[in-house]
C-alpha cells in the first residue's frame, strides 16, 4: 500500500473511565471523533490525554494510527460496529499502510503551511486495560496474534490536521523494516539495518530489535 491516504476521523479522549486493571486504575482509551481542526504539538493532539504514562504517550508515541481496513476485517470477526477510536487510536487512516508502515516513514497530513508531519515509530503492544475495554475473550492474545497493531508516530513538525486530510508519505527508510517486521520478529537479519540506518529510534524499539536479534523474549511493555 503506497498511499497517498485519507485521514477518516481525528479522535480524543472523550471521558476516562475504570481501567478494571490494579496497575493502573483509570484510563484514557475511550476515544471519539471530533469535528474540525485539531492542533498538534509536540505531545499530541490538542484535548486528547493519557492516564498511563509510563507505557503511553510521550515523545515517541504522540500520535496513535489505526488503519480503517483493519478495522473492518475485526467487525466482520466480531460481529460488531468498531467506530473510529474504539482502538484508544487518534487517526483513523485508509488507503496507507499503519501496522506495514515502514519504521521512520513520515507522514504529512494535509497541504499548505499549517500541514503536520508525523514519523513512525513502532507497534503498539496490546495491554490488559485494552482486553478489558474489548470485552472480547482472549483479546490481548488475539490481537496479538494478528499483529494489526496500528503505528504510534511522533511529531516531526507541528500543525492542524482534520477528517479528511490526505496522507502523503512524504520519506520511506530504506531499510524497509516495518512494524509489523518488530512485533512479531519476522526477518530479525534485517533489525540490524534498523539499528544501524534508522536515527532517533524509540529506545523501547531499540530493545526489542536488540533482543529479536539476539533470539531473546521480548519484554512486555504494558
Amino acid at each position: 500500500m503506497s498511499g497517498p491516504g485519507r485521514v477518516e476521523a481525528v479522535c480524543v479522549v472523550h471521558a476516562e473511565r475504570d481501567s478494571g486493571t490494579k496497575r493502573v486504575p483509570r484510563t484514557a482509551i475511550d476515544k471519539r471523533p471530533v469535528a474540525g481542526p485539531v492542533l498538534i504539538g509536540p505531545s499530541g493532539l490538542d484535548g486528547d490525554r493519557v492516564c498511563d504514562t509510563e507505557f503511553h504517550g510521550g515523545r515517541f508515541k504522540a500520535v496513535y494510527a489505526y488503519q480503517q481496513d483493519e478495522a473492518q476485517r475485526w467487525e466482520s470477526e466480531l460481529g460488531r460496529l468498531l467506530p473510529a477510536g474504539w482502538f484508544g487510536e487518534n487517526l483513523r487512516v485508509s488507503g496507507i499502510a499503519a501496522s506495514d508502515a515502514v519504521i521512520g516513514e513520515r507522514w504529512r497530513l494535509g497541504d499548505g503551511d499549517l500541514a503536520a508531519e508525523l514519523e513512525v515509530t513502532g507497534p503498539r503492544t496490546p495491554c490488559g486495560t485494552f482486553g478489558v475495554w474489548s470485552g472480547e475473550p482472549r483479546w490481548v492474545k488475539r490481537f496479538a496474534e494478528r499483529a494489526d497493531t496500528g503505528a504510534y508516530l511522533r511529531v516531526v513538525r507541528g500543525g492542524l490536521v482534520t477528517a479528511g486530510d490526505t496522507v502523503h508519505r512524504v520519506h520511506v527508510p530504506a531499510h524497509g523494516v516495518t512494524v509489523r517486521d518488530l512485533f512479531t520478529g519476522r526477518d530479525p537479519e534485517n533489525l540490524a539495518a534498523l539499528l544501524e540506518q534508522q536515527p532517533d529510534l524509540s529506545p523501547t524499539v531499540a530493545d526489542k530489535a536488540r533482543r529479536r536479534i539476539a533470539g531473546r523474549k521480548v519484554q512486555v511493555e504494558y
